[in-house]
């Protein structure tokens, strides 16, 4: 570069200065924010130790009793100190002690109204002419137990109805379609569980793990009677999703990766529709090998692989597709169809012959992901037919 064109492009930057020492009371802010019965505070220190006592000491600041007030949730980061040490930035959420006894649902109340719920078996119409299709029913991410939305009440209501409704669809394309298989995919987080985000979702859970997971088999109940009355096959599969996870430590799961609630409960109602094999001889059910995380189920002819979707990144699904289908001694690499869910939102790709279906969820909105980026839920389920590694009709049911 000749000494013209380093004049012309010359910037007037500024001399570099030199770093200070570290200054606690400068570089480790305090910072509180409250609102009612929640109080947010904000901290910085050398450990997230320091950050806990520190947030403490900033309430007693505030003339506030630490023992009124309960870690509702966390988020922390690491910055970089003038010194160049890196420090630990956390802010931590509050809430009163009196206000954490949030109002429960009434579950007895719930129970009775789902055991309540008619059953009506669905006019079958005759069969269509043509080759066998089948006629698959997709959902997930209930996260029955959440206080989020409309709460457990909207989310076991919706999920009801939905289900009745893709009833009523199969009827329709039966006109159009050789329907005699129906397949229910369970695609995960059908709890909300105590163990996602370290428990700091503990909070603004209403139901107690078994309550959750009783709601869970329950409406897995209701699929049954609802669909095997109308079909000469019916099948149900279920995977594991991250808050259907059984035991975590620290953050992290200890156990087999197919120790889960998501897949237990779909377990005891295939336990309860073996005690009537007349009524039920006809139905299959299918969960993970041991120390797995995905299923494969034949349809029609179409290969169909079930994932919860926390196994990848958004967008990267058929990358990970790829690799699993690598792997000699895994199944996917004969999937024609990868449902999934986790991401809440309906999304459908097609890489040539292969599809990927991730559904929506069931639960009306997940409240942090609207207050960080302001988009709202759009909740339902996916009804799909297919044949011969084929999904020509998708379809999204929501109420």
């Amino acid at each position: 570069m000749s000494e013209l064109t380093e004049a012309l492009l010359a910037k007037p930057t500024a001399p570099a200065v030199a770093g200070r020492k570290t200054d606690p009371e400068k570089d480790f802010t305090r910072q509180i924010e409250i609102k009612g019965d929640e109080a947010d505070v904000t901290v910085r220190g050398e450990t997230f130790e320091d950050n806990e006592s520190a947030a403490t000491a900033v309430l007693q600041g505030q003339g506030l009793d630490p023992a009124e007030w309960t870690v509702t949730g966390l988020r922390s980061s690491e910055w970089t100190m003038a010194n160049g040490d890196t420090g630990v930035s956390t802010r931590f959420t509050f809430a009163r002690r009196a206000s954490v006894a949030a109002q429960r649902p009434p579950i007895d109340e719930l129970i009775a109204a789902l055991d309540g719920t008619p059953v009506n078996v669905i006019e079958v119409l005759p069969d269509t002419d043509g080759e066998e299709h089948t006629f698959l029913v997709c959902l997930g991410d209930m996260q029955f137990g959440k206080i989020d939305g409309d709460g457990v009440e909207g989310t076991l209501q919706r999920t009801i109805d939905c289900l009745n409704r893709a009833a009523e669809l199969l009827v329709e394309y039966r006109m159009r379609f050789n329907i005699k298989h129906i397949h229910v995919a369970w695609l995960g987080d059908h709890v909300e569980g105590f163990v996602s985000q370290g428990g700091a979702n503990t909070w603004r859970t209403q139901l107690t793990l078994n309550e959750q997971i009783r709601l869970t088999r329950r409406v897995m109940l209701h699929a049954l009677l609802l669909f095997a009355p109308v079909c000469e096959r019916l099948t149900m599969a279920a995977v594991p999703g991250n808050h259907g996870e059984a035991v975590r430590i620290s953050g992290k799961g200890l156990t087999r990766y197919d120790d889960s609630h998501d897949t237990e409960s779909l377990i005891a109602v295939k336990d309860a529709a073996d005690l009537n094999p007349d009524r039920f001889g006809h139905v299959e059910f299918f969960v993970p090998d041991t120390d797995e995380l995905t299923v494969v189920v034949e349809c029609s002819g179409t290969v169909v692989a079930h994932a919860h979707g926390h196994q990848f990144r958004p967008g990267k699904h058929f990358e990970w597709w790829k690799g699993q289908a690598f792997g000699r001694s895994s199944a996917m690499h004969q999937a024609d169809l990868l449902l999934a869910g986790h991401l809440h939102h309906e999304f459908i790709e097609a890489d040539g012959p292969r599809t990927f279906i991730q559904v929506p969820s069931m639960e009306s909105e997940s409240t942090w992901f609207r207050h960080s980026k302001g988009a709202e839920g759009a909740p339902g389920l996916i009804v799909a037919v297919t044949k011969g590694g084929r999904v020509p009709v998708k379809e999204v049911v929501s109420q």
